[in-house]
This record gives structure tokens, sequence and C-alpha cells, in this order.
């Protein structure tokens, strides 16, 4: 299929060609038919399947472009994600200049906006839930106009605590609103809002089904406590192009970046408690390639688009999983190859278990003499049977004489031994099945 069965309008083709879409995704193809026939619906799709296009691209077709008005509202939970989103739509106003579109975020100038809206009102309004309930509020930006309304990463939104400020919009709409929610996974806690706002809704569910593309090579280190040496070593031993370190807390992420620092490397970092302003220029100097390093919380695996990213290095495994997966498409995206590694101590094995469960599986490496070279599986000893008693070569030979006729007593001594033979054997057989559920109480425990 191409873009051009939709019958977009010529504006729209103009600017996929200029961008080099020609095909559509899985999730476009399934997305974008029923947002064109004006359907509510929700979305759920994983990083990196094309979702924004999704939306995107009926919302170009609908535009009325003789009116001077918000048409469409997209809210998105991070500064980062809502800019995105706002560069991705820049790309049709290069062909279609009469577009007007707005990207309302925190740690922007919020007197200036207010002041722009009082000359014009654009047609379609990008932002953060906060920023632009505060746009409403303050009676600067009239959305009632709006005839689409757009939850971009609904989970995230709801884990944020946006739900309210959300919740707070949609209630600012006309009665006839097309409303389109996206989200990796539906959280229960997301289903009042669902059925509060969303009228008949399609609900599509695309799935990939390989977690890990083959385009990504999924390696597992083994750091034995000391990971952030092992971190240093691996980014020596690799000199990734662009390296994303994913950490699971703002001071971890702190840390690691100091550690890495005063190792003599050049360092970025992102989380959200990086100021506004330096996490946009720091955002510009990394996509500038001024850093080969770039620290991060999963702010990064959902909220940031980061071109070139050949290695993503997992410092810590996600307490929720599906971070996990969304940290792995932060690389090996456009077709290109990309590597994720993980690094890991006895204690991250009940996660790594329920990774694979998911149908993850890791190869594993170490890092030796500066080289990165293949390793042992972690269960290998798991994987060996349990070593069983032998039969000595005495009681063996006592067994021979045994079918011989020989004295009452000498049959006697020869069973005495075949029994104690028997029952050594036994205890070993118990030995190794107690240790065999002894670890795997131990894995189970860990978490």
């Amino acid at each position: 299929m191409n873009f051009t069965d939709f019958k977009f309008k010529s504006f729209i083709n103009e600017t996929l060609t200029q961008i080099n879409f020609i095909h559509p995704t899985k999730t476009q193809e399934k997305l974008i038919p029923p947002i064109l026939a004006g359907r509510d619906l929700i979305g759920e799709a994983v990083t990196g399947s094309g979702k924004t296009h999704a939306f995107l691209l009926p919302i170009m077709q609908h535009l009325d472009l003789t009116k001077a008005q918000a048409q469409a509202v997209i809210v998105a939970p991070s500064r980062e994600l809502a800019t995105q989103i706002f560069k991705a739509a820049q790309e049709f106003q290069k062909v279609e200049e009469s577009i007007t579109i707005s990207n309302f975020v925190g740690g922007t100038d919020k007197k200036r906006q207010i002041d722009k809206l009082k000359n014009s009102q654009p047609m379609i309004v990008i932002g953060t839930p906060g920023r632009v309930l505060d746009m409403i509020n303050s009676q600067a930006l009239n959305v009632h106009t709006a005839t689409t309304f757009v939850v971009d990463e609904a989970d995230m939104t709801l884990d944020m605590g946006f739900l309210k400020e959300v919740d707070a919009i949609a209630s600012s709409f006309a009665r006839k609103l097309q409303m389109l929610v996206f989200s990796a996974t539906i959280p229960q806690k997301l289903q009042p809002f669902l059925k509060k706002y969303l009228h008949n809704p399609i609900e599509e569910q695309i799935r990939s089904t390989v977690l890990v593309p083959e385009n990504i090579e999924n390696w597992l280190i083994s750091a034995n406590h000391k990971k952030d040496e092992m971190t240093f070593e691996f980014l020596k031993a690799a000199n990734p192009y662009l390296a994303l370190i994913f950490v699971n807390t703002k001071s971890r992420a702190d840390q690691l970046q100091t550690f890495l620092v005063e190792k003599g490397l050049k360092v970025a970092k992102i989380h959200g408690d990086v100021e506004p302003r330096e996490r946009k220029r720091t955002m510009e100097r990394i996509n500038k390639l001024e850093y080969q390093f770039v620290v991060a919380t999963d702010l990064a695996a959902r909220g940031i688009d980061i071109a070139g990213v050949s290695h993503v290095i997992n410092v810590e495994i996600p307490n929720d999983l599906t971070f996990f997966i969304h940290r792995i498409g932060r690389t090996g995206r456009a077709g290109l190859s990309g590597i994720t590694i993980t690094l890991y101590e006895q204690t991250d094995d009940s996660k790594l278990r329920e990774l694979e469960k998911m149908g993850l599986s890791f190869s594993p490496k170490a890092v030796k003499n500066n080289e990165i070279v293949d390793s042992y599986d972690r269960g290998r000893r798991e994987k060996r049977k349990p070593v069983k008693a032998e039969m000595s070569l005495t009681t063996r030979g006592a067994l021979a004489k045994g079918k011989k006729k020989i004295k009452p007593g000498y049959k006697r001594a020869i069973k005495w031994a075949v029994d104690e033979e028997n029952k050594k054997k036994r205890r070993q057989d118990q030995n190794n099945r107690a240790k065999t559920k002894r670890n795997a109480r131990k894995s189970s425990n860990k978490f």
C-alpha cells in the first residue's frame, strides 16, 4: 500500500514525498481509515510504530484553510514529545503556508503566547496538558471550535498525573468532537475517562510480533556489582556513534553522569529535574552530535526522539518492564542497525526471566582486553543435569559374585552393600532436588 491510496490533498502528498514517506506502517494502515471517517478511536501501538502521522495526516486532510480558528487540539505528556509532534506538523507548513500551528509547553514565555493569541488563533494546537489548560483558562485560547482532540501517550499522561488537566480540556469542547486516544497500553484507571468522552470508539491494538527487530542485537553483560565501571569499560570498547544510557531514577542519572565525566567522557543527561531551558539546549547539542553519550531516565524512552542512536545501554532494568521495550525502540530506527546492552547482577535475574517469558532473548557478552567477546549463558549451571550417584566398583563386583552360588552369609553382606549404595544414591538425588528447589525459591523471592 502507498500513501497515495488514501487520496490525500495535494499539499499532503507533496509533503510526504519531501519527507520520503512512501508506504504506510502497519499502524498507519489500520488507523488512518477510521480516523478519516470521523470515528472516535483508541489506538494501542508501541513506540516507533508511526502513530504520530496516523493522526496528523487525517487532521491535515480535514483542515478548513479558510477558517483561522482552532480545529484540532493535540496534547502530549512531555515538552519533548509535544515538540516532536509540533515539528512533524511543521513539515506540512513548508508546502501549505496558510496552515497555522502553535506549540504550548512549559518553560516558554506564557505572556508572549497569550499576547500572540489576541491577534490570531492557530488551526492546530499542540502542547502539554498543563500549558494548554492555562491558555484556555486565561481565555486567550479558544478551543470550542475544534472538532478533533488527540491525547497522545495516554498511559504516560496518567502516570505523570496530568489526567485531571486533560479532563478539563476535554470538557471545554463542543459536543460534536472526534476524540483520538493513543497509548502503548490502556491501564484500568484510564477506563472512566475513556467512557466519559469517547462515543462508540473503534479499538485497535497493533501488537508487534517481534519485540526486538532483526536489525537490533540484544546483548547481556554480567556487571558483578560494578555497573558504573562496566558501563565505562563498555563505552571505551564499543566507541558508539551515539549511546543512550538508561537508569531508573533522577539521582542515579546524576551520579552516573558525574562518574563518566570524571573518567574523561563528554556526557549529557536528561531527566525531569533538568530545567526546561537547559533540557532544550542539551537536546539541541545532542542533535548536533556534540555529545556521544547521554544518560537518561525513562522520560527519554517515551518522550524524546533522538536520531542516530546506535547503542542503548540498560545500566538498570526498569521495574515496569514495558519501559524496557520502549528503551529498545530508541535504536535501530529508520531501518538502521542497533545494539542494546543490559548490564546485570544476580539480583536482576527475576526481571531477566520475566523478559525472556515475554519473548526476548539475550546474547551473552563480556568485555575483555578492551574488546567485546562472546560469553557464557548465565543459566548454564541450572541447565546441567544433576549428578547421579554411580555404583562403585566394589558393589558391582559384589553383585556379580552374588549371582553365583555362594554361602548365605556372604549373600547377606552383598545385599547390605547394595542397600547402602542405593541409600547413598537416593540421598544424592534428594539433595539435588532440594538444591534445585532452593535456587528456584531464591530467584522468585528476589523481587
